[in-house]
């Protein structure tokens, strides 16, 4: 890959946020980057390594790093992660970290430039493959991508590993070895071990050739984005959810091509088609009367008001009770849920000395809320003002002492109302 080649890559960014994880692929890379800057005095490049934990040689790679970057003066920035075991293995849980640490180590007009080459791309797709993925997952990886508000781009996607050892043996490159790497448990390892080598042996081209479906199903899916993109902006509301209703007419093909990319929207980890059947015969098709939830990896597919709802998934909270004790403080909420305050005009009257301030998110008996004649139980209230089943017990409500003053950012009771008062503001 010349200089040229490399700038019209990563065209037209200047700036360059580089992973690094020390290893051959990321070695070379930062190397070819430090060339072209020698011939383009205005690229500017930083480089990112993430320390994951996971090996006992850790510290060293870090090193490593540190060494190296001082030598070719390239800055760079360390981030060590912690991850949390969600069920996917420890594979994608070590890559979302990454992509994450990434993210927050972006600076204004940086690209994230990383080092995966020919050999990854047919281990991804023959991963995907695996998993019985359509033409989506086996698009394998693009050679650039939307990410974080900027782009990530892999410039050595048309590259095989055997070319880049040549080139860090030719410029006499040190780089780690991993000795993760030589564990055949992981699936990616597994591949690259035990199955590419035959492969390659018996068909030398195969990972160029696997490059090319993969290409070719990325093609398909652009195609199939394009002519769908305007109906599916027609079938979601602003708040992101999708009407059921035209959806019904359609072929189960159609609908479950819109499907997925209204979960694509969502940055939704992509559903198995019986998951993807699942949405839609037990949460789209449920009975009138159900409130239907499907879980996904740590998000819900709901069903409200003729619309499928995407939403993270929180503990219900109906059982807590939270003392406030400095009223005139923000007052954090649990389960990541942001904070509470008093603050600003509005319409809530403050708490007087002696009443003891409490958020809780349930409230009993008959309530008579300010623009409703009459009481009514909470449940009612949530009903007649459309506020979605998983909001009933995670909305703030502000009591003082045991009267029910105000449910943050949706109504306030005629013992909390004033004329001249503080708006009880829910920063979620």
């Amino acid at each position: 890959m010349t200089p040229q080649n490399l700038a019209q890559a990563i065209f037209p960014y200047r700036h360059l946020l580089v992973g690094l994880s020390g290893g051959l692929d990321s070695m070379v890379l930062l190397h070819r980057l430090m060339l072209w800057r020698q011939t383009e005095p205005d690229v500017q490049l930083r480089a990112i390594h993430v320390h994951h934990g996971l090996s006992p040689f850790a510290d060293d790679w870090v090193r490593h790093c540190e060494a190296l970057c001082a030598e070719w003066q390239i800055p760079l920035v360390v981030e060590r992660v912690v991850l949390i075991d969600d069920g996917t293995g420890t594979e994608a849980q070590a890559r979302r970290a990454r992509y994450a640490a990434f993210a927050n180590a972006l600076q204004p007009g940086e690209a994230v430039v990383t080092a995966q080459h020919l050999d990854d791309q047919c281990e991804t797709f023959l991963l995907a493959l695996k998993r019985g993925s359509g033409p989506a997952g086996l698009s394998a990886m693009p050679a650039r991508a939307e990410f974080a508000g900027t782009q990530l781009i892999r410039p050595l996607l048309s590259q095989t590993r055997a070319s880049l050892e040549a080139w860090a043996q030719a410029h006499d490159l040190r780089w780690i070895e991993d000795e993760s790497n030589q564990d055949d448990r992981y699936d990616r390892n597994f591949l690259r071990l035990r199955v590419l080598p035959v492969l390659s042996e018996r068909w030398p081209h195969f990972t160029e050739a696997t490059a090319r479906s993969a290409l070719l199903c990325a093609e398909q899916e652009s195609l199939l984005d394009e002519l769908l993109s305007e109906e599916l902006a027609g079938l979601t509301s602003a708040e992101g959810a999708l009407a059921i209703q035209p959806l019904q007419a359609m072929s189960p093909v159609r609908r479950a091509a819109l499907l997925r990319r209204w979960l694509a929207q969502q940055n939704a980890v992509m559903p198995s088609r019986a998951m993807l059947n699942r949405i839609w015969d037990e949460v789209a098709q449920a009975r009138d009367d159900a409130t239907p939830c499907l879980h996904l990896n740590g998000f819900e597919v709901r069903r409200f008001r003729g619309q499928l709802w995407w939403i993270k998934s929180q503990p219900s909270l109906a059982d807590v009770t939270l003392t406030w004790a400095t009223p005139d403080e923000p007052l954090t909420l649990p389960a990541q849920m942001g904070m509470v305050l008093l603050a600003g005009k509005g319409h809530v009257r403050l708490p007087r000395k002696d009443e003891r301030v409490t958020v809780r998110f349930i409230a009993r008996g008959m309530l008579h809320i300010v623009g409703r004649q009459g009481g009514r139980k909470l449940k009612k209230i949530w009903q007649e003002l459309d506020i979605p089943p998983w909001r009933r017990d995670t909305t703030p409500l502000l009591f003082y002492g045991e009267t029910l003053i105000a449910a943050a950012g949706v109504f306030i009771t005629q013992e909390g109302w004033t004329e001249d008062g503080v708006m009880f503001e829910w920063r979620a």
